[in-house]
């Protein structure tokens, strides 16, 4: 037996099990608080989608963009941790290299992408310099980024060939206040990190010397190798290290506050000759302006186990880095604070881009 039940032009037939049993009478109110209840009941489930879809992040492979070329070191860090936050997070981290601008083009990508946590910047210090010397403050990473993480700091080093009189810090200052302008500085590029911390060193020490700017460290290692440059502040430790240990190359400070690991018997700038002195290059990860903090503190917390991983320790110290880790909002500091330092510095010195 069946039941027809007519709304308007349309009728349904119902099995005689599903009908609505004689002692159940529903009235228009009836019907009506019967509704409200479903449509009440769609609206709550409507509302908990976005909470269930954020707790499932990420359910997609995500995108990391690093701002330099294949096999320098940002990129060999960065090719780690993709690795590392892959197997924290369940999904693949795949690596896309968009070199040039001194990382705007990056920067560029990543601050136009949606804020979904799927598409980061592996970034380097270049975040804070790059908008300033290359006139575009539209990138200013503190409006166009939300920190994720802060990952690891690499010292610079500066290195000298065994050609040049001096083998401590005091020695080298007092060469180039005895030689003005006459030792040559091979920098990876106008507006890089190691060339803004030699204009700095030279303005605190009062010393002078000729910049040689290269593209990229690995084209000015030979030229310091051959004397062609007398020395450099680089922070590409796994490349010259080798030739320190041979003696083919002679460390003679860290432009950090604290020694390299690498390298415990070189001293600091700030403990010989410049007092406070503290500059290097540090790595981390972004995502576009607006990434909800959830993912941020998913994100946030896979970086810090994978830092907490013993050979993730051993890796850094071989690149010549230090692990660092912390919380986004103290990351969100110290790149509003080196931001704002870089800008000041470049505007100073007049420093231009290649």
């Amino acid at each position: 037996m069946t039941v027809a039940i007519h709304d308007g032009a349309r009728a349904a037939v119902l099995p005689a099990s599903r009908r609505v049993p004689r002692t159940m009478s529903f009235g228009r109110l009836g019907w009506a608080r019967l509704s409200l209840l479903a449509v009440t009941a769609a609206l709550l489930s409507a509302g908990a989608m976005p909470g269930a879809a954020q707790a499932a992040y990420p359910d997609k492979p995500l995108r990391m963009v690093v701002a330099f070329s294949p096999g320098g070191p940002t990129d060999v860090l960065a090719r780690l941790f993709a690795q590392k936050l892959g197997e924290q997070l369940g999904q693949s981290v795949v690596v896309e290299n968009r070199p040039g601008a001194g990382g705007n083009l990056a920067s560029d990508l990543v601050a136009g992408a949606p804020a979904d946590g799927y598409t980061l910047l592996y970034n380097s210090s270049s975040i804070t310099i790059s908008p300033a010397l290359f006139n575009t403050a539209r990138l200013d990473p503190r409006k166009v980024f939300t920190p994720v993480a802060y990952v690891a700091t690499v010292p610079l080093v500066l290195i000298v060939n065994p050609s040049v009189d001096a083998k401590t810090p005091r020695e080298f200052v007092d060469l180039l206040k005895r030689r003005p302008g006459a030792l040559n500085f091979g920098s990876s590029g106008n507006g890089t990190i190691d060339h803004l911390t030699a204009v700095l060193f030279g303005k605190q020490a009062g010393v002078s010397f000729a910049h040689v700017p290269y593209k990229g460290n690995a084209a000015a290692l030979p030229d310091l190798l051959a004397g062609r440059i007398d020395f450099m502040m680089s922070g590409s430790l796994n490349a010259f290290l080798p030739f320190v240990k041979e003696g083919k190359l002679r460390a003679i400070a860290a432009t950090t506050a604290q020694r390299v690991s690498v390298l415990p018997d070189t001293p600091t700038l700030a403990d010989t000759v410049a007092p406070g002195f503290d500059s290097g290059t540090w790595q981390g990860i972004v995502g576009p302006a607006g990434l909800p903090a959830p993912v941020v503190a998913k994100l946030n917390d896979a970086v810090n186990r994978v830092l907490a991983q013993s050979d993730t320790r051993d890796s850094l110290v071989a690149q010549g880095a230090i692990g660092t880790g912390g919380t986004a909002a103290d990351y969100g500091k110290l790149i509003g604070a080196e931001y704002e330092r870089w800008t000041r510095i470049i505007k100073e010195t007049g420093t231009r881009s290649d």
